[in-house]
């Protein structure tokens, strides 16, 4: 396979179509990810359709003082990148084609879920995020378009503004990815010295500590409720040496602070270790949140929820996240 490199939306609009286009947005830098996102949509569209890679640094969604000046550009390494994981384009338009006439006075509103968490950290940036996002689908006129899971807060947003304004395209979420040694692929990895790079390991391992104690909490809870409070069944168990077992189960599982209280310390015992390290993690956000609006969920929450994590190891900025699920007695389903 050969992939095309177009500069405006005249020559992708000019391409014949037959099948389904999925469309992966990216402003270049690619990696491994954005390959797994590439090869997804491959699977998605199937031999007859077509997967068209977007490459667009997008001025709009960088704050002030934000790295946009440096942002790595590196176009020909990513065609090479997007041929090797299956796109038959790469749509690379200029600033001028996405905003002609300069920047757009009419733009879409991330409204209150765009002000929480990575909105909150850098205001604006979700508002011109969607702004591109729109102006991408209607150039690239997709069936499905594929974004990671990474950028959860993005994601939500994105299928959000896609059902609040009846935009006609699916869209694919598609799980992190994460290097070998678990921290999530980002553009913005190459920024990171090796100590740099130890300490955003505290990143990902907060997560995990977290996502291990819901599932140390899941599993605990389900034992107890395997136990019946009678006296039969006490003694029966006695018998075999499991009512210590069993009772412990009970008082795990109903200990206070437990279910979304317990993850979240877990996660941040982990990042104030990681405060103290040389160089330091400077934590922006600990966040256990609801999806739907990204705000932050209680101990009673039941549902799927995601455990986000956002901090500065020095000059870079990092985020990460895991979805988790609480069911009833605020257990994982």
């Amino acid at each position: 396979m050969t992939t095309t490199l177009l500069r405006t939306a005249g020559e992708l609009h000019a391409r014949a179509r037959a099948g389904r286009r999925a469309v992966v947005m990216t402003m270049g830098a690619l990696h491994e990810g954005h390959a797994t996102l590439i090869r997804t949509a491959r699977g998605i569209a199937g031999p007859d359709g077509e997967v068209v890679v977007t490459v667009f640094v997008n001025p709009l969604q960088f704050g002030k003082g934000e790295d946009l000046d440096r942002y790595p550009r590196t176009l020909d390494a990513d065609l090479e990148l997007a041929e090797r994981s299956g796109a038959d384009v790469v749509f690379a338009p200029a600033v001028d084609e996405v905003y002609p006439g300069g920047e757009p006075q009419v733009r879409i509103t991330a409204g209150p879920m765009g002000e929480r968490l990575e909105g909150a950290s850098r205001p604006g940036h979700f508002d011109g995020m969607l702004t591109v996002v729109a102006k991408l689908l209607h150039l690239t006129r997709p069936d499905v378009a594929l974004y990671g899971q990474k950028d959860a807060q993005q994601l939500a947003l994105i299928r959000r503004m896609v059902r609040d304004l009846n935009f006609g395209v699916e869209i694919v979420g598609v799980p992190t990815v994460r290097e070998e040694d678990g921290l999530a692929l980002s553009s913005r990895n190459r920024y990171l010295s090796a100590a740099e790079r130890r300490t955003a390991l505290a990143l990902s391992g907060a997560l995990f500590a977290g996502q291990d104690r819901h599932a140390a909490q899941e599993a605990l809870r389900a034992r107890a409720r395997e136990v019946p409070a009678t006296r039969a069944r006490a003694e029966a168990l006695s018998a075999i040496g499991e009512s210590r077992a069993a009772a412990d189960a009970h008082a795990v599982a109903t200990a206070v602070p437990g279910g979304p209280a317990a993850v979240r310390a877990a996660a941040r015992q982990v990042l104030d270790e990681a405060a103290r390290l040389d160089p330091p993690l400077a934590l922006d956000y600990l966040a256990l949140v609801d999806p739907s609006d990204f705000t932050e969920i209680g101990d009673d929450f039941t549902g799927d929820a995601v455990l986000a994590v956002a901090a500065r190891v020095g000059a870079t900025r990092l985020i990460d996240n895991v979805p988790l699920t609480f069911g009833s007695f605020g257990a994982a389903s």
